[in-house]
């Protein structure tokens, strides 16, 4: 595909990037082609609407009130449905209602998230409407950050769809560094430390030392396994001639919450912040505690659209909650420590507290999680002292590509030289680390 994307013209090029597309998103359940298309059809033409329409308010709604449809019915429903029955029983009531049995697309919080950035950029006036259909579907489907990321901008990949487009040898140098860096994140280091993550949130009960591990090698984990996605996603549409955003800056360096979601899932945290915590006037607010609740408000969404599941909503609210501590002491914004030994212990404190939030994200439930933290099985043995010193050695042990791919490899002059650092030496550790049972991409899930 690549070698004809090349021969063609731009406009073919957009044509051939669209077929691929939907057959990528497609390939395995073709009916989600279906809710891509109605999504993209709606909001290319609800885009036009508010530019043309003296009320475009109206058609903003439109374009909003059918998004979020689409998540409430495919993503939200049966949680809603569980609750509202947990709720009755509890009241004393047996309603006679079931959960469906509903299939949750892939990508559909981020495309849905993608194409009202768009009507609203455009309702903002911060963009006009674009009359290229095929422009427009090519922006919303491109394959390669379609079911994971990052969350784009119609702002940045528009004028790279409607442009020409050009390659060069550091293009592809730079994109095939990025996907074989994924890959190495995902086969070599995710897939392994979840093998042990997975043998701790599976027992029965655990202990405070086991879920304080298991949190960690899922921070591991969790960062390895999405960010491997976007540098893959990175990689191929660089081929293709698009700069997507880079959605990671090193996130467990982060000296406070603010700083850490300036670094961890870039494209969500940016897009909540435009178009949630902004417009509910976090920014502008005198009001302390109308400045708190936003804080509050926002993240508790934030985590709500990781899942359908309270443990989301409480690892959201509690990030929330470590913004609001962190304002009151006067490390919001770009407040940083000036000192070296101040910034590794604000450094030192962040990471403990982002790792003690992932056991809120990865744990079964809240029960388990409560019971394993507070219940009579919460006692810490010498056996798991010294199964809690296995994994760590082990976690430390997968996480060094991590920080070998810190380096600029792609850089490197002399082919030979590249080939053996980007390509000989990944495929190496591929070989020899990958599981034969690789898991899907976490965020394939949301």
């Amino acid at each position: 595909m690549l070698l004809a994307y090349w021969s063609l013209g731009r406009r073919n090029q957009n044509l051939l990037l669209l077929v691929g597309s939907f057959v990528f998103y497609g390939f395995v359940t073709p009916w989600f082609c279906l809710l891509l298309a109605t999504s993209i059809i709606v909001d290319f033409n609800c885009g036009k609407a508010i530019h043309r329409s003296l009320n475009g308010r109206k058609y903003l709604l439109i374009s909003i009130g059918f998004n979020i449809s689409l998540l409430a019915v495919f993503k939200y429903c049966n949680f809603f449905i569980e609750n509202f029955i947990e709720l009755f029983n509890i009241l004393g009531f047996e309603p006679s209602i079931s959960v469906l049995n509903i299939v949750l697309p892939v990508g559909i919080s981020f495309y849905t998230f993608q194409t009202l950035s768009y009507t609203i950029d455009v309702y903002r006036g911060k963009l006009k409407p674009i009359d290229d259909f095929v422009a427009f579907s090519v922006f919303v489907s491109m394959f390669p950050q379609l079911v994971a990321g990052p969350i784009e901008r119609a702002t940045n990949m528009l004028p790279q769809i409607l442009g020409q487009r050009q390659i060069d040898r550091e293009d592809i140098s730079r994109g095939v560094y990025l996907i074989f860096r994924g890959f190495v994140k995902k086969l070599v280091v995710a897939d392994n430390v979840a093998i042990y993550v997975d043998k701790i949130f599976l027992l029965e009960t655990a202990n405070p030392l086991m879920i304080a591990v298991g949190s960690v090698g899922f921070g591991i984990q969790i960062y390895a396994d999405f960010s491997a996605y976007t540098d893959i996603a990175r990689g191929s549409a660089r081929l293709f001639g698009f700069r997507l955003m880079e959605n990671f800056r090193s996130p467990y360096l982060a000296c406070s919450p603010s700083d850490f979601w300036r670094r961890w899932h870039i494209s969500l945290s940016s897009w909540m912040r435009d178009y949630l915590y902004i417009p509910l006037r976090g920014s502008k607010t005198d009001s302390r505690r109308r400045l708190l609740a936003v804080l509050v408000v926002t993240m508790g969404l934030s985590g709500l659209w990781h899942g359908a599941a309270w443990n989301f909503v409480l690892w959201g609210l509690y990030h929330g909650l470590l913004l609001v501590i962190y304002h009151g002491l006067g490390f919001s914004g770009n407040v940083q420590p000036r000192t070296f030994p101040g910034r590794i212990l604000a450094i030192s404190i962040m990471f403990i507290l982002t790792m003690a939030g992932w056991a809120l994200f990865r744990t079964p439930s809240v029960e388990w999680l409560y019971q394993s933290l507070f219940g009579v099985d919460s006692i810490i043995t010498t056996d798991s002292i010294n199964s809690a010193v296995y994994f760590c050695a082990l976690f430390a042990i997968f996480s060094l590509p991590l920080y070998l791919y810190k380096l600029p490899i792609y850089k490197i002059r002399y082919e030979s030289a590249w080939i053996l650092s980007c390509i000989l030496v990944p495929l190496l550790l591929i070989v020899i680390f990958h599981q034969d049972n690789s898991d899907a991409f976490i965020y394939f899930q949301f």
